[in-house]
């Protein structure tokens, strides 16, 4: 694998890493909780290697270990079903190999690419999470925002 003239060395990429929320919220109104999403077990390391500035980064690209499989596996996502971004070096063999064959761009950023990037989508997926369902929490309630900012 090569970069880009003054890209990153072969054998390393920056990309923006992220973990999947363990708990989500479903259904008429988010009252109903489902552990993870349909790619990834909750609490998932997930790539994100594409967004889609058009549509506010409500989507993203991923990468990360399948729910049922254990392999490598790259799928769209929703922005709020992710957690905690942040600007991670990747030497995997797979993950690079798999992102320069999805072509979405985001493979060879530099570091502060990264650091930006995971700033922008942290902010982002908390604002989506609390705006996209309408109604109260279930009681109880495990969704990530419940369990980050409830009592210890």
């Amino acid at each position: 694998m090569t970069a880009p003239a003054g890209g990153t060395p072969a054998g390393q990429a920056w990309l923006t890493a992220a973990n999947v929320v363990r708990w989500r919220r479903y259904g008429e109104g988010g009252q109903e909780l489902r552990p993870g999403t349909k790619s990834y077990r909750g609490g998932s390391k997930v790539y994100v290697i594409g967004t889609y500035a058009g549509v506010a980064h409500e989507q993203l690209t991923t990468i990360g270990r399948g729910r049922h499989t254990g392999t490598y596996i790259t799928t769209d996502m929703s922005t709020r079903n992710l957690h905690t971004f942040r600007a991670v070096p990747v030497h995997s063999p797979t993950v690079l190999r798999l992102c320069e064959e999805a072509g979405a761009g985001g493979c060879w950023m530099s570091r502060q690419d990264a650091e930006e990037l995971a700033a922008l989508l942290g902010r982002l997926s908390v604002e989506y999470r609390t705006t996209s369902w309408a109604g109260p929490h279930p009681t109880p309630c495990r969704c990530h925002e419940c369990l980050t900012l409830g009592p210890a």
